[in-house]
């Protein structure tokens, strides 16, 4: 891991005219419904595609739909980006420590409004997904199993109220000496 300050930083984004026409329609109809939004990790690696699946996975319930990270943080004005900021909480499912969603959704609608989950340690207690980078490391029917694994305990802390990461790991599992080993190949 590397070492030294936080420091804030912001994107700029080109603006746009247009919003989804989709997206609006299914922006509006959450919003009518009350539904909580569920976004994750779109991350290229496996442990974005584990997020990725279980977040689609929790939509399936009640009362939660997926939603477009895309358009929630790149439109502000559009349907879609309203239901995030309307909605009581927003359930965010990151695939690793890095956070990178939960921290962009915690500025859009505020931290108290975000339920945001770390999926590794979920599945990867014993470190056996540590070096695993490639979606294509891990079999198909392994990775449904464990994007369910993730779903239902992600489900299981929403409705029980133990939303929060007690144990968010502080790293991908992998050693500094071993990250800065590999990065140096």
């Amino acid at each position: 891991m590397m070492s030294g300050s936080i420091q804030n930083f912001s994107i700029e984004v080109d603006g746009i005219k247009a919003v989804c026409p989709l997206g609006e329609v299914v922006g509006n109809k959450m919003i009518a419904e009350e539904r909580i939004p569920v976004i994750s990790c779109e991350g290229g690696c496996f442990r974005g595609e584990i997020a990725r699946v279980a977040a689609h996975l929790v939509a399936e319930e009640e009362p939660y739909s997926r939603g477009c990270h895309g358009e929630m943080f790149t439109a502000p004005r559009s349907a879609m980006a309203k239901w995030a900021k309307k909605a009581d909480k927003v359930v965010v499912i990151d695939g690793c420590f890095m956070h990178c969603h939960g921290r962009i959704m915690k500025n859009l609608v505020g931290s108290e409004n975000t339920i945001q989950f770390d999926a590794l340690p979920m599945y990867n207690k014993d470190k056996k997904y540590a070096e695993k980078m490639l979606v294509s490391e891990v079999p198909e029917a392994e990775r449904r199993d464990l994007a369910r694994r993730v779903a239902d305990e992600v489900l299981t802390r929403l409705r029980n109220g133990t939303a929060h990461d007690s144990e968010s790991q502080a790293s991908c599992g992998l050693e500094p000496t071993a990250v800065s080993e590999s990065s140096r190949a």
